[in-house]
């Protein structure tokens, strides 16, 4: 019987000691699961941590780098358009050389006629009297200022 309970008594030892090692392995695999759980956490807030810093660290030179791509922007479309009125400046003096351009316009615009030409100048009347009217007292001759002014104080009188 002491060889029977011998062996009872090792293989429950046997067990036990199978389920102790069984259980030191578990709870090593676990402690070795929650150290890679918080190694991997603490670096994931290591690199969220480093990428805000670099977004922080990086958000003025690009709001400088986009502004200043604005005004470069606003320069060359100011440039454009300073090139456009020297070209058409260009063309008008190079019009204004053509005599013939020269005396049209001298023509049209201060009523010049050549020697042995009579000018006539045709004003609607009805045109005038509109235009007399639209017109604002700034806009208007002083001696049409004064004339409308002696018409209304006769008119006030009657």
């Amino acid at each position: 019987m002491a060889a029977k309970d011998r062996d009872r008594f090792s293989t429950t030892t046997r067990l036990r000691l199978l389920g102790e090692q069984t259980a030191a392995r578990v709870y090593r695999s676990q402690t070795r699961r929650q150290d890679r759980r918080s190694r991997l956490t603490g670096r994931a807030a290591l690199l969220a941590l480093v990428l805000c810093t670099m977004v922080v660290a990086l958000a003025y030179p690009i709001r400088q780098y986009v502004s200043q791509r604005g005004q470069i922007a606003d320069l060359e479309r100011q440039r454009r358009q300073a090139e456009e009125r020297v070209e058409r400046l260009r063309d008008l003096k190079a019009r204004w050389q053509d005599d013939a351009y020269a005396e049209q316009q001298i023509r049209e615009r201060l009523h010049y006629v050549m020697p042995g030409e009579t000018g006539y100048i045709m004003i609607d009347p009805n045109a005038a009297k509109q235009a007399r009217a639209d017109l604002g007292a700034a806009h208007r001759p002083w001696y049409a200022n004064v004339w409308d002014g002696v018409d209304k104080s006769d008119a006030s009188d009657q």
